[in-house]
């Protein structure tokens, strides 16, 4: 995941801070020294990373900090700010037109998940209410405007296309359709090249003089690191681009990319792609962004998760049955197809707050649930009501019919009769609950205790 590799360097550069009563000028700058090659490591910009260290150290070193209770902290709510800062403060949302459609114009290099994310944006904006129309004006890279339709398709939102013509005229005719058809939001899905060339940027000029986009968004690949910063910026001086739409922010990246754009380009992060799925795309949240990379936790965003997947009613059905202790495995079942909807479950642990230094001891792998639902599966409707009826017969019966050990079959049985238990932690001990039932499980997660890999430090 990205951010880890980064996250796991600064806590232990704070961990010597906050372990000190008092603060001198050298501890400060020493930690720094920490950070900014943390943040080289990276692959944050050069000259990023040395500014931002140079502004935390002259801040850092007034009286007021370093004589306080609390240096440690105080240093690093200040890194916590500087890091808001560097990814743009506030987050930034599209500029809407007073009269409709609003255009946006996504750009970018071949490969840069252009048209994936040209359907994730639709899929959000219909979600939201609007009624968005997808514009095919990549009339060269062979079966792109198939691949919109596909995209499209999936999204639920209509994909206007003329074939291999001029891009210009394409969307020309599609900003008739949409004002004809009622869409309120037009998002053209423009041509890339494997390089930057001026054929590219002609081209896009053009599309850009005809349409008058009130969004131009860049949409790069957080992957390729500071080609990504390079990149950006080429696009910006030839276009003038409003925003980035960064993807691929979910896989094995350091995230300098993140950290740089806004600091080298000027020009904010919007959106960031976090997943293969339809709706894997989020608004960037600089401040959320900074909680996350310094291991705080991203409560926030956790909570939008659960509110756009999570059904309520089904909620409220769980908390009367964990009350009247009549939680069975069809809830257990209900519950993960639900998580599934959120995300991989290592990036929705990253966001509860203090699990993210905790990452690098327990390995959480989805495919647990998959064990899971295997052996809940392998069980009788009656069963899966009923675990006391689980005697001996009954769970070897069901360990040969998912392939797994009856040893497997009993640590499930064990999982669910604790979790009537571990939910009431949740709410007790002063929201300690949540963090300490996870922590305290070999799986990492409720009703998977054991079925992931082992702790790396048990190994």
């Amino acid at each position: 995941m990205a951010f880890e590799g980064l996250t796991e360097k600064l806590t232990n550069a704070f961990k010597k801070l906050r372990s000190k009563g008092k603060l001198t000028e050298a501890d400060v700058k020493e930690a720094m020294r920490e950070v900014r090659l943390a943040l080289l490591e990276a692959d944050v910009n050069f000259k990023v990373a040395k500014d931002f260290t140079n502004r935390v150290v002259e801040k850092a070193v007034g009286t007021e900090i370093l004589e306080s209770l609390t240096p440690g902290q105080q240093v690093v709510k200040l890194v916590n700010d500087e890091l808001t800062e560097l990814m743009g403060g506030a987050a930034s949302r599209i500029a809407v037109p007073n009269r409709p459609p609003c255009i946006i114009m996504l750009c970018g290099l071949q490969g840069s998940g252009k048209t994936t994310h040209a359907g994730k944006l639709a899929y959000m904006m219909r979600k939201e209410g609007k009624h968005p129309l997808l514009v095919a004006c990549d009339v060269y890279r062979p079966a792109a405007i198939e691949q919109l339709k596909v995209v499209g398709e999936k999204a639920g939102v209509p994909v206007f296309e003329m074939g291999q013509i001029n891009p210009v005229k394409i969307t020309q005719e599609a900003l008739k359709f949409a004002k004809d058809h009622g869409n309120d939001t037009v998002i053209i899905d423009t041509a890339g090249r494997l390089h930057i060339d001026e054929a590219l940027m002609n081209e896009l000029k053009e599309v850009k003089a005809a349409v008058k986009p009130h969004e131009i968004m860049l949409v790069v690949d957080a992957m390729t690191g500071q080609d990504a910063v390079n990149v950006a910026k080429t696009f910006d001086e030839a276009l003038g681009i409003d925003g980035v739409i960064l993807t691929k922010l979910d896989g094995d990246t350091r995230g300098g990319a993140a950290l740089s754009v806004r600091a080298v380009t000027g020009k904010p992060i919007k959106f960031v792609g976090t997943g293969e799925k339809q709706e894997d795309l989020e608004q960037f949240h600089p401040s959320r962004m900074a909680s996350r990379i310094l291991g705080m936790g991203d409560v926030l965003s956790l909570i939008e998760k659960a509110e756009q997947n999570l059904d309520e009613k089904n909620a409220l059905e769980l908390q009367q049955k964990l009350k009247t202790s009549t939680f069975d495995f069809n809830d257990l079942l209900g519950q993960f197809q639900q998580m599934r909807k959120m995300g991989p479950l290592k990036n929705l642990v990253a966001m509860i707050p203090g699990m993210e230094q905790h990452m690098g001891e327990i390995d959480i792998d989805d495919r647990m649930l998959d064990r899971i639902e295997a052996i809940i599966y392998s069980m009788t409707p009656r069963e899966r009501e009923k675990p006391d009826l689980l005697n001996a017969s009954r769970k070897r019966r069901i360990a040969a019919g998912c392939g797994m050990k009856v040893e497997d079959v009993n640590r499930l049985v064990k999982q669910v009769e604790m979790m009537q238990k571990m939910f009431k932690q949740v709410g007790g001990k002063k929201g300690k609950g949540l963090r300490n039932m996870m922590r305290g499980m070999p799986g990492g997660m409720p009703g998977m205790g054991g079925f992931g890999k082992m702790p790396k430090n048990k190994r």
